[in-house]
């Protein structure tokens, strides 16, 4: 599937395939900022501000500048030109959240992993769930500005993610960056459920 076949712009009238996609990662990675780059409708958000209830809880180490967090769900959607309309989830990043997740991932074809450089380790409890439950996902490696930047092959080294889990660097920020990575999870999930299919 070439990438040309994922241009925006589908119309309503024709039939649409709907594809839910996890958005998951490390407390400050990303994820909101991603759903809300690439969805064509105003995204919902699920966000309050941190208060002294995450003191000694959240880590915020180096995202010292977040002031809000995701208590249960981020939601957009974006549709491509041959009508495949994805729906974004994006789920909470802190650890006393994730009794949410077993819900989420419910009917989801794919996740994405949002990765943050400056706290590359914060990715392994989301590639543990996801590969635990043999959820197709890829790795969005977030280069923010003043990040370290690593290539691919130390940050698959670092996250022990196995070689045929592709790896992305992006800017979650970018609207076109945002939107190759969604691309590479729909093909990836496609090619594994290719593979699943028996022979005969």
């Amino acid at each position: 599937m070439s990438h040309s076949h994922f241009d925006s712009g589908a119309t309503a009238q024709d039939s649409q395939t709907a594809i839910k996609i996890l958005i998951a990662g490390g407390f400050g990675a990303g994820k909101t900022t991603l759903v809300g780059t690439v969805s064509e409708i105003r995204p919902l958000r699920t966000e309050e501000a941190l208060t002294g209830v995450g003191i000694g809880v959240d880590d915020t180490s180096g995202v010292e500048a977040k002031e809000t967090t995701t208590v249960a769900m981020d939601f957009g959607r974006i549709t491509f030109r041959n009508n495949v309309a994805l729906y974004l989830f994006g789920t909470p990043g802190q650890h006393r959240f994730w009794f949410m997740w077993d819900e989420l991932v419910r009917g989801a074809a794919g996740a994405v992993v949002v990765a943050d450089t400056r706290r590359l380790a914060d990715g392994f409890a989301a590639i543990d769930y996801f590969e635990q439950r043999g959820t197709p996902f890829v790795v969005a490696v977030n280069c923010f500005d003043g990040a370290p930047r690593y290539d691919v092959h130390r940050v698959r080294a670092a996250l022990d993610v196995d070689p045929d889990v592709p790896i992305i660097l992006c800017d979650v920020r970018r609207r076109e960056s945002a939107k190759l990575v969604l691309v590479s999870v729909v093909e990836h999930a496609l090619r594994l459920a290719g593979r699943r299919i028996p022979a005969g």
